[in-house]
């Protein structure tokens, strides 16, 4: 299986990149936030899903661990293949991702090409209240490009999901809470900040 290549950009096209380490060229299937970030000539370190099946081995490339792991999970859901995966990928960052499904918000998920009502639906049941998926190996290593700075982790809603958990709130209410807290502080909110909201949230109403 690989998990992981670092080399030179060869080409990129349509939904593809060639990606050359020690003289051999990987072909690898991308989203167009990871083709962005890619330049020919210029090095690129990337994440990989491999897909195996009977007739092909199909590699997708990503620009972080979170983002492949996220790819991977999606195909959980019933009705969510790969070409789905990515479509929700190049639709929603990964906050909007997680806001989406943890406040239900299915209009956001049908947004993505291929996303009827019913499949977000099912994707929002599939996941709500679980944790989000780790990325490769762990949560702070991040792939870099040559265009790109490094990509940051998305640790500060992890951290205080968890935060409340240890507090005594379910996981589901937690993440609910901390997703509402997201859209009201903005995404880039630090964890003391997104806590700190989540428990306003939380706090019973007399």
């Amino acid at each position: 299986m690989i998990g992981r290549l670092r080399g030179l950009i060869g080409a990129v096209g349509e939904g593809q990149a060639l990606i050359d380490v020690s003289g051999v060229g990987y072909l690898v299937h991308c989203g167009s936030r990871t083709l962005q970030k890619l330049a020919v000539g210029e090095p690129a370190e990337l994440f990989v899903e491999t897909q195996m099946s009977e007739s092909s081995i199909r590699l997708f490339a990503f620009a972080s661990g979170e983002e492949r792991a996220w790819f991977a999970r999606l195909q959980d859901a019933p009705g969510v293949g790969a070409k789905i995966a990515l479509a929700l990928l190049d639709t929603l960052t990964l906050p909007q991702l997680m806001d989406a499904i943890a406040l239900g918000d299915t209009s956001a998920l049908s947004r993505a090409n291929g996303v009827g009502k019913k499949l977000a639906e099912r994707i929002v049941t599939e996941f709500k209240g679980k944790p989000p998926p780790m990325g490769l190996f762990a949560a702070s290593f991040t792939a870099t490009t040559s265009s790109t700075q490094p990509v940051a982790a998305s640790g500060a809603r992890a951290a205080a999901i968890s935060a409340l958990v240890n507090l005594g709130y379910n996981a589901s209410d937690a993440s609910r809470a901390v997703a509402q807290a997201a859209r009201d502080t903005g995404e880039d909110a630090k964890e003391a900040v997104l806590i700190r909201a989540a428990l306003k949230a939380l706090a019973p109403t007399s």
